[in-house]
């Protein structure tokens, strides 16, 4: 791994993960290319923010479950080429029940260039202290206007769910992406420009 990026929870303490693209618990229903482990990395910068955002969730008697973080390039490589194979149903009706799965790229839910390769990107969620995530109004890699910030028809405890997460994201230094309400990057990330390939 590059010098520059750690596991994250080697240096977030109590921070839970669910590493979901080295297993079968994604929208592509299996282990995707360039994770060969069950964790998730990122950059130390990216780890010391999710420190800070870890402790204020803790202060709420809350923490951290953390989904994604780095990602290779192969991997969303394979995500280009899974979206050209012919439907198989087996994960329409949990993570893209509106779309074909051709069209995640046209409606930005995933890009060929993500800023998870850039090592600063993160998919989360706040979790109770016995490490349940909280209701958000749908399940992480929902693809659809459900998981839009500001969505309508969403339950008001969700929604308040939503906006805390937002809170303590935004206050360390993240932004927000508005599609996906796990979504978030490090406002001030050290490698904006460079997309890396490495195994995680």
């Amino acid at each position: 791994m590059n010098d520059d990026f750690a596991f994250v929870d080697e240096l977030v303490p109590g921070l839970r993960w669910d590493a979901k693209y080295a297993s079968a618990d994604n929208f592509t229903g299996g282990p995707v290319d360039g994770y060969v482990t069950a964790r998730v990395a990122g950059t130390k910068a990216l780890c010391a923010a999710l420190e800070k955002a870890q402790g204020k969730a803790e202060s709420l008697g809350l923490g951290l479950l953390v989904w994604d973080g780095y990602r290779p390039q192969r991997a969303v490589d394979a995500f280009l080429a899974w979206s050209r194979l012919p439907e198989d149903g087996r994960m329409k009706a949990r993570h893209y029940p509106n779309l074909e799965r051709s069209e995640m790229f046209d409606k930005g839910y995933v890009i060929a260039r993500s800023g998870h390769s850039r090592g600063s990107t993160v998919d989360l969620t706040l979790c109770d202290g016995g490490g349940g995530p909280l209701p958000m109004g749908g399940d992480h890699d929902l693809m659809d206007a459900v998981s839009h910030h500001g969505a309508e028809g969403i339950e008001p405890l969700a929604a308040r769910n939503r906006e805390l997460l937002r809170s303590i994201m935004e206050s360390c230094g993240f932004v927000a992406y508005e599609r996906e309400w796990w979504h978030y990057t490090l406002a001030d990330e050290p490698y904006p420009d460079t997309y890396f390939d490495f195994p995680v």
